[in-house]
C-alpha cells in the first residue's frame, strides 16, 4: 500500500521511521541513551534536561510513530509511556475532572472497569454503551470525552469512527481511539476525525513479546500539552532500551503485519467452514457483522480471530492439544497465542469464548493444528 502524500509506501516507512539524518561513521539507529540528567550549564534551556520529561532515544521512537499513524503531518505529536495503560490513563486523566462527563465502550479492554471505578471516585461521571452500531451516538450528549475502541478488545466489533467523531465535535466532545489491534498500518484515527490516537505498543506495533510499551499521538497542541505534563507528573516514561528495541522493531512492522493478517484471515476462514457453529469473528470476514464498516475505514484487519467452543472445559481441552500455538494473554506476536478470555473475570463473554492472535508460522501448519486441537478436544475426557 502507498500513501498518495509522500509516495512511500507502509513497508518503506516502517523501515525508515523516525532515523535521524545520516552521520558519517555513526549507526543509522542511535543506540538507546541511558541518562538520568545531561549537561546543563547555566539555564535549563534546550531539548533533555532530566531523564523523566525527555530522552533522545524516546525522540526517535516518537517521530517513528507520528509518521506512522499520520504521515506527512508536522502538527502531530507522539508521546511514549512505560505501558498501554499508562498512555489510556495519561488520555483520560489529563483531559477529563470533577464534574466532566466520558463515554467509554462497555465491550472493551477488561480494564477498562478498573478505570470508570477510579474516574467515578475523582467525580467523573462515566457513562457506557456497546461498540457495534455505533450505540456510544446514544450517550454523547454533554460528555467531554468519547473513548471508541475499534475493533472491540476482545470481541472485535467496530464503529464507524468518522461518524463517531463528526457527533462528538458538533457536541464539543475530544475524541481518542483505542488503535492498538488495529495498528497504525490498519487505520490512522487522527485521518478518520479522532483528536487522538492511543495504543499499547506492547501488541503487534513491536511484536515480539518482550516489550511493555504505549503511546499517544495527538494534533491538538494544548491537549497534548496536558497529556505531557500527567506523564511528567506520574512518571509513567518508558525505559531507553524498550524505547530503542521498540523502534527497532518497528522496522519489520509491515512484514509482520501482512503475514499474521493472511494467517488470521485463513484460521477464519478454517474455523467458518468447520462442520459446528463456533461464532467465528473476524473483520476480514466478508460475511462478518464488523466487515462492512471495518472495510470502509481499515485498510488491514488485525491478527486477532475469536470464537466461542460449547464449553470451558472444551476450550481448556482445546488450548491443552494446541501445539504451535502458545496458551498466552496478550496478542501481536510473531508467535501465535490464543487463551480463554473468561479466566480472567473482566470480559463479558461465554465460558468457552477464545481469542486467537495468529503469528507468523506458515499458514499451513497453523491450520493443521488448530483443526487437530479441535477434533482431539471434542472427544471428552474419561473423568468428565
Amino acid at each position: 500500500m502507498t500513501d498518495s502524500v509522500t509516495g512511500a509506501g507502509d513497508g518503506t516507512r516502517a523501515v525508515r521511521a523516525g532515523l535521524p539524518e545520516p552521520v558519517k561513521h555513526e549507526p543509522t539507529l542511535p543506540g538507546p541513551v541511558f541518562a538520568a540528567h545531561f549537561h546543563l550549564p547555566g539555564n535549563p534551556t534546550g531539548p533533555y534536561t532530566y531523564g523523566r520529561d525527555e530522552n533522545p532515544t524516546w525522540t526517535h521512537l516518537e517521530r517513528a510513530i507520528g509518521e506512522l499513524e499520520a504521515p506527512g503531518r508536522d502538527d502531530v505529536e507522539t508521546l511514549v509511556f512505560a505501558s498501554g495503560m499508562a498512555a489510556i490513563s495519561a488520555v483520560l486523566f489529563s483531559q477529563l475532572s470533577a464534574g466532566d462527563t466520558v463515554v467509554l465502550p462497555d465491550d472493551g479492554y477488561q480494564v477498562l472497569p478498573l478505570v470508570r471505578a477510579q474516574l467515578e471516585a475523582y467525580g467523573v461521571e462515566v457513562r457506557t454503551a456497546p461498540t457495534g452500531g455505533d450505540a456510544q451516538l446514544d450517550v454523547l450528549d454533554g460528555a467531554k470525552l468519547l473513548w471508541i475502541e475499534t475493533p472491540s478488545n476482545p470481541g472485535l466489533d467496530v464503529c464507524d469512527v468518522r461518524r463517531l467523531a463528526e457527533a462528538a465535535h458538533a457536541r464539543g466532545c475530544l475524541v481518542a481511539v483505542d488503535n492498538t489491534l488495529a495498528t497504525p498500518l490498519g487505520q490512522r484515527p487522527l485521518e478518520l476525525g479522532a483528536d487522538f490516537s492511543v495504543a499499547s505498543g506492547t501488541k503487534q506495533l513491536t511484536g515480539h513479546g518482550d516489550i511493555l510499551l504505549g503511546y499517544v499521538t495527538g494534533g491538538d497542541a494544548a491537549a497534548m500539552a496536558s497529556v505531557r505534563r500527567w506523564r511528567k507528573i506520574v512518571g509513567a516514561i518508558p525505559g531507553p532500551m524498550e524505547a530503542w528495541l521498540a523502534h527497532r522493531s518497528i522496522a519489520t512492522l509491515q512484514l509482520r503485519v501482512d503475514r499474521q493478517n493472511a494467517n488470521a484471515l485463513v484460521i477464519a476462514e478454517a474455523l467458518r467452514d468447520r462442520h459446528e457453529d463456533l461464532g467465528v469473528r473476524y473483520p476480514g470476514l466478508p460475511g462478518d457483522p464488523s466487515h462492512k464498516i471495518a472495510s470502509q475505514q481499515m485498510r488491514r484487519f488485525g491478527c486477532v480471530v475469536s470464537f466461542t467452543l460449547p464449553t470451558r472445559a472444551r476450550a481448556d481441552r482445546f488450548l491443552d492439544a494446541l501445539r504451535l500455538v502458545d496458551d498466552a494473554t496478550s496478542f501481536g506476536g510473531v508467535r501465535s497465542t490464543a487463551e480463554r478470555r473468561g479466566r480472567w473475570g473482566g470480559d463479558a463473554v461465554p465460558e468457552g469464548f477464545i481469542r486467537f492472535s495468529a503469528g507468523a508460522e506458515d499458514p499451513q501448519d497453523l491450520v493443521a493444528d488448530v483443526l487437530r486441537a479441535l477434533d482431539e478436544s471434542s472427544r471428552p475426557a474419561a473423568s468428565e
